[in-house]
């Protein structure tokens, strides 16, 4: 038996149902051998429960009080890692379990639902080692990826600049080669993990001829936090999310021994827009997450709270809202787990993980600003739930591509494949 299989058995009741329907009968379980099929498998609605049964002791509790403080999570993220919630996705060789893509976006939309700010501290370490992992060697893995199977570490995704933040082409950090080694010099910005990672992903120019082409002008770096001329700016205090630690680093005359260049020279654009494929899905599962802690919150409010008499869920008003929120949760969870699975089958999913992506942060911003409507005047104060979660929701249309980015990239797919269609 898998060891999280293992684990997650022994671990893990069930703490809330997959949905509010009667239990389906024995008899009339049947998955289907062929065609769609929705049913998680036993694994599956084990890790499921394992990210519940953890986000409902240990991040729901305090969720709020690492908000106030700003404090980076190191308790909860090494429990976390103790049982198997972190780089669950490392290849076996490194360690690792080798889960899915899809695997890990079902952990991240229950750990999103208890804290969006504690589920990029544990969990945006995922983003900085895809592309070791769908890049690296098998030596460069077993190092970098295998120290964070050994000891609860993080690593960091290092590409926005304070000039080049969805334009990745306009990446000004540069390396030069000098000898055996690169020379790395620049600014990195708005980097999760940046003061906490052990190592970074790192996009570097390495061609200095302008008018070279993106596809080859940039190179993928491995750097460790601890060589001589990384450093790591003071944490910025943002407006939700806030138990993230996110910084800008300076790179002064780094050292880059040969080993650690990804694939090879000029192949870091193609690298850094080959893990967006890998990393959009999970972005949006935890946008679906936050989504329905919304929902989840409204409605319970809306039971309790009475006006005119009667439970405001009563009031058509109130329901409606409840009702899109629950429109919203459920097809951004279908786009999510589409586009998880594309990818996890070898398909292109550019198009469905750029939807995904878009959808979910749209539709997460809308739950949470319903959501603080739903509790009036009390929405608006920091001792209820809901401001915190408005807060937090609004950085999912920004980071790992803007909303506007998303449109861009899906409108050139569909332009690209009608014009292929019609050739």
């Amino acid at each position: 038996m898998n060891p999280l299989s293992q684990i997650v058995r022994a671990t893990c009741p069930i703490y809330r149902k997959l949905s509010t329907s009667a239990p389906i009968t024995s008899a009339a379980k049947q998955i289907p051998s062929t065609g769609m099929c929705f049913e998680l498998n036993d694994e599956q609605k084990a890790l499921q429960d394992l990210a519940r049964k953890f986000t409902k002791e240990e991040i729901t509790p305090v969720a709020a009080q690492y908000d106030k403080s700003g404090e980076y999570p190191w308790p909860i993220v090494k429990k976390a890692w103790e049982i198997g919630l972190m780089n669950g996705h490392v290849p076996e060789h490194c360690g690792g379990l080798n889960l899915s893509i899809f695997d890990h976006c079902l952990t991240t939309e229950e750990i999103a639902f208890g804290c969006a700010g504690i589920k990029a501290a544990l969990l945006t370490t995922s983003i900085g080692q895809t592309p070791v992992i769908i890049a690296g060697n098998k030596e460069q893995q077993k190092k970098y990826l295998g120290r964070l199977i050994e000891e609860p570490l993080v690593a960091a995704y290092c590409v926005t600049e304070p000039g080049a933040g969805s334009d990745v082409a306009g990446v000004k950090t540069k390396a030069e080669k000098k000898g055996d080694e690169w020379i790395l010099n620049g600014q990195k910005m708005w980097i999760t993990n940046g003061g906490v990672a052990n190592w970074y992903f790192v996009l570097a120019r390495t061609n200095p001829d302008p008018k070279c082409p993106p596809s080859k002008a940039f190179t993928g770096f491995i750097v460790e936090r601890e060589w001589a001329g990384v450093n790591p700016g003071r944490k910025e205090q943002n407006m939700g999310q806030r138990a993230s630690d996110t910084r800008g680093i300076s790179f002064e005359d780094v050292r880059i021994p040969k080993e650690n260049v990804l694939l090879g020279e000029g192949a870091g654009f193609k690298i850094a827009m080959g893990a967006f494929d890998k990393t959009r899905p999970p972005v949006a599962a935890g946008a679906t997450g936050l989504a329905n802690r919304a929902l989840y919150e409204a409605t319970k409010y809306s039971l309790e709270r009475k006006t005119f008499g009667v439970p405001i869920a009563q009031h058509q008003a109130v329901a409606f809202m409840l009702a899109d929120m629950a429109l919203g949760v459920e097809t951004a969870r279908l786009a999510w787990q589409k586009s998880a699975w594309m990818v996890d089958h070898g398909q292109k999913n550019t198009l469905v993980a750029s939807i995904a992506k878009c959808y979910a942060s749209e539709i997460a911003n809308k739950a949470a600003s319903d959501a603080v409507q739903v509790f009036g005047g009390n929405g608006f104060n920091t001792e209820y739930p809901v401001e915190k979660l408005m807060r937090d929701a609004k950085i999912y249309q920004i980071y790992e591509g803007t909303s506007q980015i998303q449109r861009l990239i899906i409108s050139r797919e569909i332009l690209t494949a009608a014009k292929q269609s019609n050739a």
